[in-house]
């Protein structure tokens, strides 16, 4: 108990001196200006270099922050792979504790297949993947992991609504050195991890929900970059290899982000 009663106080002086040191910074107008454009053309290079991929792979990690009505907070994990090929082919996987969820896109139409149960369904959405990333959020209401990163503009997706820039120097991600940049917009606080070099693409994606109480967070680290020619061709369409049975998108369970149990608002 002494040590973990240590460790805490050592943690919380660590963030009171970070806390500070932004403070410090935060109140010196020189080269806040520059700073700024700096953050700002970072990001503008990383959203050029994903608009120019014709064809992206990579593994990602999810951590999705729940608030309970007595203030705990509680993380929920998955891991998954995208494949994309602009501008209108996409595949999705989603692996955590209680789903384990297969979507697919071939330009006309959305498979989402939930392994768990073996059910699947199909939903006529013809367009691009820009189309069905919006008709995923607005319409079906199951959004796209790491969707606001594989958009042609993530630059304007992400500029949206922004009040404030800053460029927080350099961090390391899983070993790759990265820009680190926050930026506060109306009702989210977000951070982007940029690795550096001739690949500028995104390491780690935080947002903060800045308006809701006790600040719940959902985070996104990728792994695995690949684009080009070391992404290996798919033709992006849904093969039911288990026989899985076909069924409306309300009967497939488990296949959000979060579960079925966990009610928004509710007791559970």
């Amino acid at each position: 108990m002494i040590i973990a009663q240590y460790a805490m106080r050592t943690f919380a002086a660590s963030i009171s001196s970070a806390a500070l040191a932004l403070t410090i910074a935060a109140g010196m107008p020189t080269g806040a200006t520059a700073a700024e454009a700096d953050a700002k053309t970072l990001l503008k290079a990383m959203s050029d270099y994903l608009a120019a991929q014709k064809a992206i792979s990579f593994n990602y990690d999810t951590n999705l922050e729940v608030v309970t009505k007595d203030h705990q907070k509680l993380l929920l994990a998955s891991s998954g792979k995208i494949e994309l090929g602009r501008p209108d082919k996409i595949r999705a996987t989603r692996h955590g504790g209680f789903a384990d969820v297969e979507m697919v896109f071939d330009g006309k139409t959305l498979t989402v297949l939930g392994k768990d149960a073996n059910l699947y369904t199909e939903v006529d959405v013809p367009g691009t993947v820009e189309n069905l990333v919006d008709q995923l959020r607005d319409t079906l209401h199951r959004p796209l992991p790491a969707a606001d990163l594989i958009l042609p503009n993530v630059y304007a997706e992400l500029m949206r609504d922004v009040v404030n820039v800053k460029d927080l120097g350099s961090g390391v991600i899983a070993g790759t050195e990265c820009d680190h940049l926050a930026f506060r917009a109306k009702e989210v606080d977000w951070q982007i991890w940029i690795a550096q070099g001739k690949n500028p693409y995104p390491c780690r994606y935080v947002i903060t929900a800045s308006q809701v109480d006790q600040g719940p967070q959902y985070s996104i680290q990728i792994s695995d970059w690949k684009t080009g020619i070391d992404v290996v061709a798919d033709d992006f369409s849904f093969k039911n290899k288990s026989k899985a049975e076909k069924v409306d998108l309300e009967k497939l369970p488990n296949i959000d982000e979060l579960p079925n149990h966990f009610t928004p608002g509710g007791t559970k």
